[in-house]
C-alpha cells in the first residue's frame, strides 16, 4: 500500500533559536542575547573586506530578530503565524493600536473568513462499504469426508453487501446541509434509505438539526445539543416514523458529565422505538481507552466492556471487547495498525455463543471505510479460532515485508529528494551563512575556550549535528568511508561560543537555526552529539534535535566546587 503524501517541509527562520532564547524569554533576556551577538557580528570588529561583508549579513539578521522579538506587536504576529505574518500586505493586524491578544483575535477572524470561503467548495464525502462473506463450509465437520482441495473457493460466498455515502454542503460556518443514504442486501433481500439533514449552529454552546428520510416509510427527526455547564452537556432526538400500521414515535435523550480530565459519564433514555435505558462510563487517555456500558431494554439487556491499548510509538492499537446479555455472549479481540498518514488496517476476531466465529477485516482510508466480515464457523471450534487469529497476522507480516515496506521506503527516499530539491537554494544560503558565522566566531571561540581551560570549566572538544548511523561506535567507520558525510556537520566552534560561565543551555527547538548551524538533511531525524571536558573529566552526550540541553548537569559536587571558588575569590578580595 502506497504511503500518503506527507506534508511538505518548508525551512523557515526561527528568531528565538537564532538568539538562543526560549519562546517565553523576557525582554531582558532578549536584550542580553542581542548584545552578545551584536558584539560578535558587528562589521566594525572585522578588518578583512570579505569577513566584513559576511558580518553585515549576520548582523542585519540579528537586528531583524531583535526588532521582531522586542516589539510586542510583531512578536505576537510571529508567535501566531510565523514570518509570513510579518508580511503586512492586506493584514489588518499590524495596526499599532491593537494589543497582542487583539492581534491573535484578528488573525483568527481572518482565518475563519478564509475557512468560510473554502467551505463553499468543500463537500466532505464519507462512505462505508461492507461485504459480508460466508466461509462456514470450510470448517463444517459434516462435509469433511466429501471435501477436497479444489472446493476451497466454491465454499466461500458473498452473502450480503451494504453501502452508505454522505455528502456535506456547508452553506456558512453555522449552516450545513447533508445528503446521505444507504443500500443493503442480505441473502437476496434488499432495502435502502435516503436522508437529508439541515444542521444549524445556534451558538457556541449548542446546535439543532432537522432530518427527513425515506425508505421503510418516511421518517422525520429533530435533534439538538446543548452545553449546560462547563462539565455538563446533553443531547436529544425526537423521531416520527410513518409505517403502514400508523405513526411510530420515538424519543432519545442523553445527559453527560465530564468527571475528570479523561473520564466522561453518560446516561441515555430511549422511549417508543426499542425502549431502553443505558449508562456508560468512558475513560480516554493517551495510552488507553476504556468503556463500560450497562444497557437495560425491553427486548435486549446486556453489559459491555471495551478496552483499547494505544501504542503510539508503533502506531498500533490492541482491542478487546466482551459482552454478556440476554441474547448470549461474545468475546472480541483484535489489532489496528496505521499503515500511512491517512490509512489504517484492522483485524478483529469475534467468538460468539450464538453466531460462532467471525473475522472482520477493515480498511480506513481518509473518509472511506471498507469492511469485510467473514463468517468462518457457526460453532466455537479450536480450528476456526486458530486460523482466524493466526492467518491475518502471517498475511500482514508477509505483505508488509515484501510489499508495503519497499513501497514506503521508496516513497520516503523520493520525498526526501523532493524536499532537498525544494530547499536546495535556501539550504545553500544557510550553509554559506553558517560557514561565514564560524569564521567570524574564531576569535571569540579562542578567547572563550582559553578562559574555560584556565578555570577547568566547560570545554567543547567535539560536537557533531545531523543524522547519525547507529551504533555510535561505528561513527569512525562512517567517516572513513564517507557514507552520509554530507548529513553530519561539525559544530564545535558555534557551541563553544554559546558557553556562558561554564554552562551551555540550548532550548527545545530545532538546533538547525542556531548561529553556525544549518540543516544537513532536511526531513530526516537529527541528533546533536557533544564531547566535552569539565573539571578535566571527559563526558559525552547525545540528544534529539528538538530536545533541550543543559551541560554540565547540576550536581552537588559542582555546587560545592562553585561555592569553594566564590569563597576563595572573596578571601582574595578582602585581603587586597
Amino acid at each position: 500500500m502506497e504511503e500518503d503524501n506527507e506534508q511538505e517541509i518548508v525551512v523557515e527562520d526561527d528568531y528565538y533559536t537564532f538568539l538562543n532564547v526560549p519562546k517565553n524569554a523576557t525582554p531582558e533576556e532578549i536584550n542580553n542575547a542581542y548584545r552578545r551577538q551584536s558584539r560578535l557580528y558587528h562589521p566594525d570588529k572585522h578588518v578583512d573586506p570579505v569577513l566584513k561583508k559576511e558580518a553585515e549579513v549576520l548582523f542585519n539578521r540579528t537586528k531583524k530578530a531583535y526588532e521582531v522579538l522586542s516589539d510586542p506587536h510583531k512578536r505576537a504576529i510571529f508567535d501566531t503565524v510565523g514570518i509570513k505574518g510579518l508580511e503586512t500586505e492586506g493584514w489588518e493586524i499590524v495596526q499599532r493600536t491593537k494589543t497582542p491578544s487583539e492581534i491573535r483575535e484578528e488573525y483568527e477572524r481572518l482565518e475563519r473568513e478564509r475557512e468560510e470561503r473554502r467551505l463553499q467548495e468543500h463537500t466532505n464525502p464519507k462512505g462505508n462499504v461492507t461485504v459480508y462473506i460466508n466461509a462456514t463450509d470450510l470448517f463444517s465437520k459434516y462435509d469433511e469426508d466429501y471435501s477436497n482441495s479444489m472446493d476451497i473457493f466454491s465454499s466461500i460466498e458473498v452473502s450480503g453487501m451494504s453501502f452508505t455515502q454522505s455528502i456535506e454542503a456547508p452553506l456558512t460556518l453555522k449552516d450545513t446541509i447533508t445528503l446521505y443514504g444507504s443500500l443493503a442486501t442480505q441473502n437476496g433481500t434488499g432495502h435502502g434509505t435516503i436522508n437529508v439533514s439541515a444542521k444549524k449552529l445556534v451558538s457556541s454552546k449548542g446546535w439543532v438539526e432537522l432530518d427527513v428520510g425515506a425508505g421503510n416509510g418516511p421518517t422525520i427527526s429533530l435533534k439538538g445539543f446543548r452545553t449546560l455547564t462547563k462539565r455538563l452537556f446533553c443531547d436529544g432526538e425526537t423521531i416520527l416514523q410513518f409505517t403502514a400500521h400508523g405513526v411510530r414515535p420515538g424519543l432519545v435523550g442523553t445527559l453527560a458529565m465530564q468527571l475528570d480530565k479523561h473520564t466522561v459519564g453518560y446516561l441515555t433514555y430511549r422511549a417508543g422505538i426499542q425502549s431502553a435505558m443505558s449508562t456508560m462510563l468512558v475513560r480516554d487517555t493517551s495510552r488507553s481507552y476504556t468503556s463500560i456500558l450497562i444497557h437495560l431494554g425491553i427486548i435486549h439487556s446486556y453489559i459491555n466492556l471495551h478496552y483499547v491499548y494505544k501504542m503510539k510509538e508503533k502506531e498500533l492499537k490492541l482491542r478487546g471487547n466482551i459482552r454478556i446479555g440476554t441474547f448470549g455472549a461474545f468475546l472480541e479481540y483484535g489489532v489496528e495498525k496505521k499503515v500511512s498518514r491517512h490509512s489504517s488496517l484492522a483485524a478483529t476476531v469475534r467468538i460468539s455463543v450464538t453466531t460462532g466465529v467471525t473475522l472482520k477485516v477493515k480498511l480506513n482510508r481518509a473518509s472511506q471505510t471498507y469492511a469485510f466480515p467473514i463468517h468462518i464457523s457457526e460453532e466455537i471450534l479450536p480450528a476456526p479460532v486458530f486460523y482466524a487469529t493466526v492467518v491475518p497476522f502471517i498475511t500482514w507480516t508477509v505483505v508488509k515485508k515484501f510489499v508495503v515496506d519497499p513501497i514506503v521506503k521508496e516513497r520516503k527516499e523520493r520525498d526526501k529528494e523532493k524536499q532537498k530539491e525544494m530547499n536546495k537554494t535556501r539550504m545553500l544560503e544557510k550553509q554559506k551563512e553558517a560557514k561565514a558565522a564560524i569564521e567570524l566566531m574564531r576569535a571569540t571561540f579562542s578567547r572563550i575556550r582559553a578562559e574555560e581551560e584556565s578555570k577547568k570549566g566547560l570545554v567543547i572538544t567535539k560536537a557533531s549535528y545531523g543524522r547519525f548511523v547507529y551504533p555510535l561506535q561505528d561513527r569512525s567507520t562512517v567517516e572513513e568511508t564517507g557514507r552520509n558525510r554530507d548529513e553530519v556537520i561539525d559544530v564545535t566552534i558555534p557551541l563553544q561560543c554559546l558557553v556562558r560561565d561554564s554552562r551551555l543551555i540550548l532550548h527545545d527547538t530545532s538546533k538547525s537555526q542556531l548561529p553556525g548551524f544549518y540543516d544537513p538533511c532536511v526531513g530526516e531525524e537529527k541528533q546533536l552529539l557533544i564531547q566535552y571536558l569539565f573539571h578535566n573529566q571527559t563526558h559525552e552526550c547525545i540528544i534529539k534535535d528538538t530536545e533541550p540541553l543543559r551541560i554540565p548537569v547540576p550536581c552537588k559536587n559542582y555546587i560545592i566546587y562553585l561555592y569553594d571558588i566564590l569563597l576563595i575569590d572573596d578571601i582574595i578580595l578582602r585581603k587586597y
